[in-house]
Formats: C-alpha cells, sequence, structure tokens
C-alpha cells in the first residue's frame, strides 16, 4: 500500500498527516519541532511513504534535511503556487497537511528547489554580506541628508566614506548635529569592515566552478556578484529556458494582460530577491564602465523612469548570465545591449 505524507510546518510546531491512495488517513498528530517526535510517527511507515511533501518556510532546512538523512523522499512545497479548493468555507492545520499529501499523490504537486546542504551555509554567509552592505548604505544616506537638510550642501557617497570628525565640525556648528552624523560614521565602518571580513572568509572557501568564471567577463560583474550568482542560481538546468531563469532573477515585468489591455499585476516578488539584487548591482556598475550599457540606458531612461530602464539592463545582464552559465562559453559584451 502507497503512503502520502504532508506535513504543516510552523516555527514551533508541526502537523503531521499520512493519507493511503483513497485519501483515507491513515495518521495524523500534532508534534513540536523536534525530529525525533517526528521520526517516531513516520518512521513505522517508511517502507510505505511515497514521499513526504514539507512547506518552504523560513525554518524548512532541519526537517528537509533530517528526513533526507532518514532515507525519505522529500518535496519542498512552493507554498505561493498551491491551489486550495474555492468553495472552502474552512481551513486548519489538518487540511493544510492532508491537502499537500493530496496534491502529491495527485502528482500536481508545486515543489521547489532544495538547495545542496554542502553549499548552505556559505551562500548564506554571502546573503549576510549582502544584508550589511545594505545597511551601510542606510547610513551613508543618513549622513548625505541630515548634511544637506541642515548646509544645503550634496556629498556624494564616496565623499561620505572618507569624512572624519573634522570634516563634520566644517559642515556643521551644531553639536547634536555632529554627534548624530558621527554616529552614523562610527556604524558605517564598523559595517565596512564586517562586509570586509566576510568577503574574505567567502572568498577563501568557496572557488567559482568553470562555468561561472565566464561571469568576469561580463560588464559590471565583478568577483563577489559572480559568486553571488553562482551560489543563488545553482543548477543551471532547472531553468528549461532563458525567460525562466530571468523572471526567477525579478528581472521581467509582472503584468496580467487580456485582449491588449492590463487588467493587473502578478505577484512582483516570486523569485530571488538575492539574485535580483546581484543583477541591479551588476546594472549599476555595468553602465558606469561599458559604453554600449550606458547608451542602452540612456535610451531607455528618455522614454520610462529610470528605475524602469536600470530593471531593463539587469534583464539584458541576467539573459547573457542564463547563456554563459548554461552554454559555458564566453559571451561577446557588445550583443548584450543591441
Amino acid at each position: 500500500m502507497k503512503l502520502y505524507c504532508g506535513i504543516d510546518l510552523h516555527s514551533n510546531n508541526s502537523y503531521i498527516v499520512i493519507i493511503d491512495e483513497n485519501d483515507k488517513i491513515v495518521a495524523e498528530k500534532k508534534v513540536v519541532n523536534d525530529l525525533k517526535a517526528i521520526l517516531a510517527l513516520l518512521l513505522p511507515f517508511r517502507d510505505s511513504i511515497c514521499g513526504v511533501a514539507v512547506e518552504s518556510t523560513f525554518n524548512w532546512y532541519w526537517l528537509v534535511d533530517g528526513l533526507i538523512e532518514n532515507d525519505f523522499s522529500v518535496h519542498l512545497v512552493n507554498t505561493s503556487k498551491v491551489k486550495q479548493y474555492e468553495g472552502l468555507k474552512y481551513s486548519d492545520d489538518k487540511y493544510d497537511s492532508f491537502w499537500l499529501a493530496h496534491l502529491m499523490r495527485l502528482e500536481i504537486l508545486p515543489t521547489g528547489y532544495i538547495y545542496p546542504k554542502e553549499e548552505r551555509a556559505i551562500r548564506d554567509l554571502v546573503r549576510r554580506r549582502m544584508q550589511l552592505v545594505q545597511q551601510k548604505t542606510t547610513h551613508i544616506l543618513s549622513i548625505q541628508n541630515q548634511i544637506i537638510r541642515n548646509t544645503g550642501i550634496q556629498v556624494s557617497a564616496n565623499d561620505v566614506r572618507k569624512l572624519n570628525a573634522q570634516d563634520i565640525e566644517g559642515f556643521l556648528s551644531d553639536v547634536n548635529q555632529r554627534l548624530a552624523i558621527n554616529s552614523n560614521l562610527c556604524i558605517m565602518h564598523a559595517l565596512e569592515k564586517e562586509v570586509h571580513h566576510l568577503e574574505q572568509a567567502a572568498v577563501k572557501q568557496v572557488m567559482l566552478r568553470e562555468e561561472y568564471k565566464l561571469l568576469l567577463d561580463i560588464s559590471g560583474i565583478g568577483k563577489i556578484l559572480a559568486l553571488t550568482i553562482m551560489l543563488e542560481t545553482g543548477d543551471i538546468s532547472r531553468f528549461k529556458h532563458v525567460g525562466n531563469y530571468a523572471s526567477y532573477c525579478r528581472c521581467v515585468n509582472s503584468k496580467l494582460m487580456s485582449n491588449d489591455k492590463k487588467k493587473g499585476k502578478g505577484n512582483t516578488k516570486n523569485g530571488n530577491k538575492y539574485l535580483a539584487w546581484a543583477y541591479i548591482e551588476a546594472a549599476n556598475f555595468a553602465i558606469r564602465f561599458n559604453e554600449n550599457a550606458k547608451r542602452y540606458y540612456q535610451k531607455k531612461a528618455a522614454k520610462t523612469k529610470r528605475v524602469i530602464a536600470l530593471k531593463a539592463v539587469a534583464h539584458k545582464l541576467s539573459r547573457a548570465c542564463y547563456y554563459v552559465i548554461k552554454n559555458q562559453e564566453p559571451f561577446n559584451n557588445d550583443r548584450i545591449f543591441i
């Protein structure tokens, strides 16, 4: 007899339902988030369970890894694509778990990519670096705003990084205003130090694979961005077409069209926010150092908003990277922005 298991995973507990081929519930239980407790329920049925469906929540690592290590076939559910019965009036954890198992039995369960455990920690380390970079940018913007608000003087981001206490005294006479800016400077420099530390640690631990080394020849992409793209992309074969990859990178428009008219938007947050950030960063560098990218951006910016023009450059770069990684051959920069 074939069995199917669905697990509704929460922050502190999980609801487990096991069903047979006729959707009859064989076992069900709410358990605390402890691998031993979950295995105690599942192991007696291991030989009959065809698969275990686990929700892709923020805390799935420990559960998915533990089940795989105990020889279960695990499916990481793409919860944003799970279709519920539209006439449903009531739902709870038991029903949600049952529904996951039911969809798996029908072979229509939408699943996501289970990132390899051995590379997950270094990927998350690079993600933490990105978080610190964003926080550093927040402090730079705060300093710029305080200076222009009180003096009318515009200071570039590069000049902000070079500021010291004496420079601040030259800008501002009020002691409280100087104290506020100096506090931002102090945190900004601390973040810069940690960002550099994480960069060094990441580069020492993982090398770019051969197919990803070619990314360094693409305008706007340096070692850290190439490393980010490699770790976030994973196995390129999971993207059937270049459009699937560009969509995953959040580099395409999200529109719902009917009869050539816009009827609304899709979920703009579907995809990988870290790849979206990486390609926007690459686009910013590309329009500064690549003349073709700069002309393409200016042409787009003349017709629409600058942020949309920048997104168009990011879209071009994401498509170029897809073919470089998939075909493992150098890409001609002159062909990207034609």
